[in-house]
């Protein structure tokens, strides 16, 4: 049968599929996602993070060259983690296919009592040796205004990328994974204060301060946000805006009113 994504159909009993992105897109706002999933409506573009996507391409490509030898990456041997190693499983390249993540052998579960499909694309998996778990892993990319040292998970807007960490550790537990509580955020930092030249003769190099970060899982929201995008995706009626949504404001504003 069908898959059931995209708009919504209450008539369409098959597991009703959403991203990460797009239960994220509830937590930040319920009238946002009520507009996109149950009344349609195409949210502008933004562009795409090109020099993100290609550093997780290298890192991934760095990872599964030691992912073949079953070995620790000299880097996390550097770190002290010489007992993590890429995990091999026979669907892991499947698993980090995030626009397909309804399909067969996806990163996905289906929630039964609320009947959502939810997954994602993961971007990587350690195993431990010392206890046999596997380690969620997230490649990130940025480069620091300001030369503060390591990078931090303490920023306010970060708590996305937790949210999106517990969420994929939550689901691997869910596919019947040991699955460690503790996962990691490999950060890459474009290094705009380095002392080095960057455009050499025929290339230009870019360096990277490299930060791993140890993250505590919480899947505590889990249950109860997925529960209330049920209810949410069955309303007549669009919900508030959230106080900080920017849609929302800009649609207030430019109506002049509240009833948007």
């Amino acid at each position: 049968m069908k898959r059931h994504r995209g708009k919504f159909n209450p008539s369409n009993d098959q597991p009703y599929e959403l991203s990460r992105s797009r239960i994220e897109n509830f937590f930040k706002c319920p009238a946002c996602f009520y507009m996109q999933q149950v009344e349609g409506i195409v949210f502008p573009s933004i562009p795409g993070f090109n020099i993100n996507e290609a550093t997780d391409i290298l890192l991934k490509r760095d990872f599964d060259f030691y992912r073949e030898k079953q070995e620790s990456h000299p880097f996390l041997i550097s770190k002290g983690y010489s007992h993590l190693i890429p995990f091999q499983h026979e669907n892991f390249e499947l698993w980090t296919q995030s626009l397909h993540f309804g399909a067969k052998d996806r990163m996905h579960i289906d929630h039964l009592d609320t009947n959502l499909r939810v997954g994602g694309g993961l971007d990587d998996v350690w195993l431990n040796q010392k206890t046999s778990k596997i380690h969620i892993v997230d490649y990130k990319s940025t480069s620091q205004k300001k030369d503060n040292g390591p990078i931090n998970l303490d920023d306010h807007w970060k708590s996305t990328y937790k949210r999106q960490m517990d969420l994929y550790a939550w689901i691997m537990k869910k596919k019947g994974f040991d699955v460690d509580d503790v996962g990691f955020f490999l950060y890459c930092d474009g290094d705009r204060f380095t002392e080095n030249n960057f455009l050499k003769k025929e290339k230009a190099l870019m360096e990277f301060k490299m930060t791993l970060i140890e993250y505590k899982t919480n899947y505590d929201w889990i249950e109860e946000t997925l529960k209330q995008i049920y209810q949410t995706l069955r309303l007549s009626f669009r919900p508030n805006h959230s106080e900080n949504c920017e849609y929302g404001n800009f649609l207030k504003q430019s109506f002049n009113n509240t009833d948007y």
